[in-house]
C-alpha cells in the first residue's frame, strides 16, 4: 500500500511515517521544510527513514495544486493522510490569511486530487481547539463547535467541513481526528512542553499566561499513533474522533513536573491570558475507544521523562540553535 503523509518531516508525521514503514507500507511524504522553526529539525526528525526504499520525499508546498497533481499522477496512492498544516493559535492572530491558505486552500488541493485520481481513504488532523471556550467538559464529538475562538481554530473546523463536502460528493471516505495537545521527542520548540524545557535549561523566565491555573489534556505522541493506525484499518464513511489523553493537568502543575524531571527550577512570571487561549481542553474518548479500541497509555510523569531524555540527547548533539 502507497500513502501519502503531508507534513511528514514534522512532529507527528515522522513519527507516523517511521511506525508506517515499520509496518511494510510505502510512504510519500509531501513537505515543504517551511521555516515556522527550523527546517534542520526536520531534517533530523526524517533520519531514521531518509535512506528507505520504502521512504519517498518531495519538498513540496501543499497550496500548489499543479505540484500536488504532479506528486499524485507520478504515484500509485491507495490512501492521504493530511497533517500539514500551519500550526498554533497566537502565530494565526497575527497571520491569518496565511493560515486561510495552508489549512484550507492546502486541504482542498489534497482532496481534489484524491477525486481526480480515485483515491478512497483520506485521513485529516483536525484540533481540539475547534472545540472553542466550550463550557462542557470532556468535549465530546457531539458538542456544538461553531465558535472557535483563534483563526487557527476556524480553519480545522472548515478542514472538517471541507472533507465531509468532498465525503459527500465524491464517497470518499475521511475520519478528522481532533488531536488534543500532543507531546514528546520532536515536539516543536514553540510549544509549551518544549518551552518551558529549554527555559529552565538556559535559566530563562517561564512566562505563564494567567495564573497558572488553565488545564490541557496532554496526550503522548505514542498514543496519537496507535489511535490514527488503528484509523488505517477501520476507516469508512465520514467520522469525526477525537483522540486525547482524557486526563487535564494544570499549566503551574505541568511546570513543577517539568523541574522534577529536569532537576532545575524555573523563575515563574505571571502575565496576561493571551488572545484565542482556551481555559481546559478535556477529551471525552468514548467513540475513539468503541470505534478504534483506542487506549492512551502513558502517564505525563512517563512521557515528560521520555521527552526531557530525547531532548537533553539533542541538545548535546547540537540541534537546536538556543
Amino acid at each position: 500500500m502507497n500513502i501519502v503523509v503531508t507534513g511528514g518531516a514534522g512532529f507527528i508525521g515522522s513519527h507516523l511515517c517511521e511506525k508506517l514503514i515499520d509496518s511494510g507500507l510505502k510512504i510519500i511524504c509531501v513537505d515543504n521544510f517551511d521555516n515556522f522553526y527550523s527546517p534542520a529539525i526536520k531534517e533530523n526528525n526524517l533520519s531514521g527513514v531518509i535512506g528507505s526504499s520504502y521512504f519517498k520525499l518531495y519538498r513540496s508546498d501543499i497550496c500548489s495544486l499543479d505540484r500536488m497533481e504532479e506528486i499524485f499522477s507520478k504515484n500509485s496512492i491507495d490512501m492521504v493522510i493530511h497533517l500539514a498544516a500551519r500550526a498554533g493559535v497566537r502565530p494565526s492572530i497575527e497571520k491569518p490569511f496565511l493560515y486561510e491558505k495552508v489549512n484550507i486552500l492546502g486541504t482542498m488541493n489534497l482532496l481534489e486530487c484524491c477525486k481526480r485520481y480515485n483515491i478512497s481513504k483520506f485521513i485529516f488532523a483536525s484540533s481540539s481547539s475547534v472545540y472553542g471556550g466550550n463550557k462542557k467538559i470532556p468535549f465530546s464529538e457531539e458538542d456544538n463547535v461553531d465558535l472557535p475562538i483563534s483563526p487557527y481554530a476556524a480553519t480545522k473546523k472548515a478542514g472538517e467541513l471541507i472533507c465531509y463536502t468532498y465525503h459527500n460528493l465524491y464517497k470518499i471516505s475521511i475520519f478528522c481526528f481532533r488531536l488534543f495537545t500532543v507531546y514528546g521527542p520532536r515536539q516543536r520548540p514553540e510549544m509549551a512542553i518544549h518551552k518551558f524545557t529549554r527555559q529552565i535549561f538556559n535559566g530563562e523566565d517561564i512566562e505563564i499566561y494567567g495564573d497558572g491555573s488553565s488545564s490541557r489534556d496532554y496526550t503522548y505522541i505514542d498514543d496519537i499513533i496507535s489511535g490514527i493506525l488503528s484509523g488505517l484499518e477501520q476507516i469508512g464513511g465520514f467520522e469525526v474522533i477525537n483522540l486525547g489523553n482524557s486526563n487535564t493537568v494544570k499549566l503551574i502543575d505541568l511546570i513543577r513536573l517539568i523541574e522534577i524531571t529536569t532537576g532545575g527550577k524555573g523563575q515563574l512570571k505571571f502575565v496576561k491570558n493571551q488572545p484565542g487561549d482556551v481555559f481546559i481542553t478535556y477529551a471525552d474518548i468514548r467513540k475513539a475507544r468503541k470505534m478504534l479500541k483506542y487506549l492512551p497509555k502513558t502517564n505525563i510523569k512517563e512521557g515528560l521523562a521520555k521527552f526531557v531524555k530525547w531532548y537533553k540527547e539533542k541538545r548535546k548533539e547540537g540541534l537546536f540553535n538556543e
